[in-house]
């Protein structure tokens, strides 16, 4: 399962959404009926890095969460680099890699 994501640390990004909805008082119930889920299991298997959101989902999130998409996702072998730069540097240095790669 986690071969899928090769590059998303889906441990990391399941507890940072969980940490993020909790920050904001927002209970599970809550989020299942702004997605217009039929069921909480998905939030749960998000939390415990089972799954991950669609892409629609984290969209919906990171507005209600009133955060940028890309700081609910943790990726890996990149803990040192997302510690050490911000959302905006991070997108700077992802554009300028993308770049050189180009």
């Amino acid at each position: 399962m986690k071969d899928i994501y090769p590059n998303i640390d889906m441990i990391k990004t399941g507890q940072k959404i969980k940490e993020c909805i909790q920050k904001t008082g927002y209970a599970v119930k809550d989020i299942q009926k702004i997605l217009n889920l039929s069921c909480p299991q998905p939030i749960y298997r998000w939390f415990k890095g089972q799954i991950l959101p669609s892409v629609d989902h984290l969209y919906t999130l990171s507005r209600i969460l009133e955060i940028h998409m890309e700081e609910l996702i943790v990726a890996k072998n990149d803990t040192a680099i997302a510690e050490k730069y911000s959302g905006e540097q991070r997108l700077l240095s992802y554009y300028r890699f993308l770049k050189k790669v180009a």
